[in-house]
């Protein structure tokens, strides 16, 4: 088996464009959890890192609006944000074509996947990929899920994504780790923004790391929206992953509300290799 690693992590932009307005403490916490998090990926010997994020209009928009999109271009570029709001150079991304097709493949035998050779990154990925890989030295291959306007997948399809890209990724011989980005309530764009339900992402995040599938396939998009805000569509991105890891019970090693962040931002841990 090749799955070496897996996890979610929040992206939200302003963990950088405005990070030293947090709590001092707070900030080391999520800083030392995504620390640890980097590590396990050292620790573990990965070889690429497949990530699961959400586009937010940056390269699919309404008239091209893929459900499911992976990445197999020869690099990536990112952020495509402004990189002095974001405060996130803008770099080439290292990527891994060959193992891309051969994902893509694989996962198009139970689920119908779009492929794009030309991607920019967006914090959604370069939030992220700036705590996990600083020196950008690990092949990535970046799956996308549209979590930003309806018709939205349906969450028991997102779950077999999950279970498709894990049986990918345990054909491939190269060491690989999988991480979903995003997911947790709150309001992008809206009057409400800054706005969190904390007991909403606990829940959440509790359905995640003991993989309740039953549980986790129940929350509808109406009820989702209604009490976490439209940016906790996103969850399907951490659900893909959760179902790719079912033969492991996670952890949460951070979460905490960050008002000036604008969500609850978390780390967890849904497998590793023992």
């Amino acid at each position: 088996m090749t799955l070496v690693y897996a996890g979610t992590c929040c992206h939200a932009p302003g963990m950088t464009s405005r990070a030293e307005m947090a709590a001092p403490e707070t900030r080391k916490q999520l800083h030392d959890a995504f620390a640890r998090q980097r590590q396990a990926l050292i620790d573990t010997g990965t070889e690429a890192l497949v990530m699961v994020s959400s586009e937010h209009f940056a390269n699919f928009f309404m008239d091209n609006m893929p459900t499911y999109s992976i990445g197999m271009a020869d690099a990536y570029e990112g952020p495509i944000e402004d990189p002095d709001w974001l405060k996130i150079k803008r770099t080439k991304i290292p990527a891994n074509p060959d193992l891309s097709l051969r994902l893509i493949n694989e996962v198009m035998h139970t689920v119908d996947v779009c492929y794009a050779q030309e991607w920019k990154f967006d914090h959604g990925m370069s939030v992220p990929l700036h705590f996990l890989t600083p020196a950008y030295d690990l092949p990535i291959v970046p799956v996308n899920i549209n979590c930003q306007n309806p018709p939205l997948s349906p969450l028991h399809r997102t779950w077999e994504l999950g279970k498709a890209l894990r049986r990918a990724i345990d054909l491939a011989p190269e060491k690989i780790a999988l991480i979903g980005t995003g997911g947790t309530s709150h309001w992008p764009c809206t009057p409400d923004s800054g706005r969190i339900n904390e007991d909403w992402d606990q829940v959440l995040l509790d359905q995640l790391i003991h993989k309740r599938k039953d549980a986790l396939l129940a929350y509808t998009d109406e009820k989702t929206i209604s009490e976490a805000g439209p940016g906790a569509f996103e969850m399907r991105t951490s659900l893909c992953v959760a179902a790719a890891t079912e033969d492991q019970t996670g952890e949460i090693w951070f979460s905490e509300a960050i008002p000036i962040y604008a969500t609850t931002c978390s780390i967890t841990t849904l497998y590793m290799v023992e």
